[in-house]
């Protein structure tokens, strides 16, 4: 049965003109549900026809009138809405004239979240996002909930809107550029951290910082956010709790929420009660980063998850693609895949999981965010940094300022993956945690993941 709500909006939109900002991986499944729904869709995209290629003749095919290239946005005068994808800036000119006009700049998960009658688990912060967003989501599923992931993860939710059923759960990743506009809140909120990132995106850090915090603003009476004690930015964001306010840390105990105790037990303290759910070694994946992860999982599910389920999904769960996934054991020698490592805090935290220091295949797309932290912890932990891409050199500096470890400068990641296997020897381990963005040579970090995968598993026994 559809909700209500949502019947009444695609009675609203039959015959509205929408205009749809991005013809990306994501776009795509909304544009063809829009048009399926009556909409008449203008797809816009700074791309042209050759480079979209096929996908453009299916849209036009499918009746979706189509605006490319130099000047992709100049036709946004006489629509009804504007669906902009989450990587454009919502304050664009063209954006801003036409809600000067009246014309709503909403995206597709802000409309999903107007439109969706189940209760939301939302997850953001700059590093843990999507390892949390898919315990939680696995941790509702166990207890025997239906579950919809999306969002930030890979996979638009407007699409299947009408699947959901108010005794179902969503549970969505949200990134600073979704939450930038965003003005609805989840029912529970989850932020891991938040550390310097995507400054080449926003304007300061305090942009970035308000962004995520837009997570929890919105937040009504009977909602609850969930905070990482440890992390400054997001212990200021306790006095803004609307209702329930619990906290999360590995460090110390918290009046409200889950830590790790003195005994390696994870606990989570409620109604002045401790109760034991797991111990740390009931973790599957390793790092002192996936035990937080459990943290803020444990306090966003608790009331809804049974700790014995919790500490068996622990068990069993590996982790997630490109989120320093084991790839291969060759000739001794551990190969190991953390391309969603986009920022040197993610790098810093996957570094400090191993007991050994690892050869070190990092760079790439130059964020404008600070590298001096990874120095003193390379120095720690790197045996051999391999560099490569437009933050090769800073990421040179920041360790050449403490140590003089040995570094290999490559041009791109077959080099760097047969850099790694002419200097690995039996017990290393290659760890490809970029602490960068890869649009230097790939469209996302999946692609980069993926070719980095290929190439170590295409090298002969």
């Amino acid at each position: 049965m559809i909700d209500r709500n949502i019947q009444a909006f695609w009675q609203h939109i039959q015959g509205k003109r929408i205009a749809v900002c991005g013809i990306g991986h994501n776009n795509l499944p909304v544009i063809r549900q829009l048009t399926d729904k009556g909409a008449q869709v203008l797809a816009c995209d700074r791309r042209d026809r050759a480079q979209l290629g096929q996908t453009a003749d299916e849209l036009e095919a499918a009746g979706v009138e189509l605006s490319l290239g130099e000047g992709y946005l100049a036709h946004l005068d006489d629509v009804d809405m504007i669906l902009r994808t989450p990587g454009m800036k919502p304050y664009l000119p063209e954006f801003e004239r036409a809600r000067e006009r009246g014309i709503p700049v909403s995206s597709e998960m802000e409309l999903f979240f107007a439109l969706c009658p189940a209760p939301i688990y939302g997850v953001t912060g700059s590093d843990g996002k999507t390892t949390t967003t898919t315990i939680i989501a696995g941790l509702l599923e166990a207890s025997g909930k239906t579950v919809h992931l999306g969002g930030n993860i890979g996979r638009p939710l407007l699409p299947e809107i009408e699947k959901v059923q108010p005794d179902h759960v969503v549970v969505v990743e949200l990134s600073s550029f979704q939450l930038t506009r965003m003005a609805q809140s989840p029912h529970v909120a989850v932020i891991t951290n938040v550390a310097p990132n995507h400054l080449d995106w926003h304007t300061d850090m305090a942009e970035y910082i308000d962004a995520k915090r837009n997570l929890m603003r919105f937040q009504k009476t009977g909602d609850r956010v969930v905070l990482n004690a440890d992390n400054e930015v997001t212990a200021s964001f306790v006095p803004d709790a609307a209702d329930e306010c619990c906290l999360f840390s590995r460090r110390h105990e918290v009046a409200h929420g889950a830590f790790l105790g003195e005994d390696n037990v994870l606990y989570m303290r409620a109604d002045g009660q401790d109760v034991p759910v797991m111990n740390r070694s009931d973790i599957l994946i390793p790092g002192d980063h996936n035990v937080e992860n459990y943290l803020a999982a444990i306090a966003a599910v608790w009331g809804e998850v049974a700790p014995a389920t919790i500490a068996e999904y622990a068990r069993t769960f590996g982790g997630v693609p490109h989120r320093s996934e084991l790839l291969r054991v060759r000739r001794g020698v551990k190969w190991y895949n953390d391309s969603i490592g986009s920022s040197p805090s993610r790098t810093i935290a996957g570094l400090k999981s191993f007991d050994r220091r690892v050869i070190l295949i990092a760079g790439g797309y130059d964020k404008h965010i600070p590298y001096d932290p990874l120095g003193p912890v390379a120095a720690d932990t790197v045996k051999t940094a391999i560099l490569m891409g437009a933050t090769g050199d800073k990421i040179e500096q920041a360790i050449r300022a403490c140590s003089d470890l040995p570094i290999v400068r490559v041009k791109n990641m077959e080099e760097a993956v047969a850099a790694a296997n002419r200097l690995a020897q039996d017990g290393d381990i290659v760890f490809m945690s970029p602490a960068s963005a890869s649009f230097d040579m790939y469209r996302n970090f999946e692609e980069r993941g993926n070719h980095f995968r290929r190439l170590v598993m295409e090298m002969e026994e």
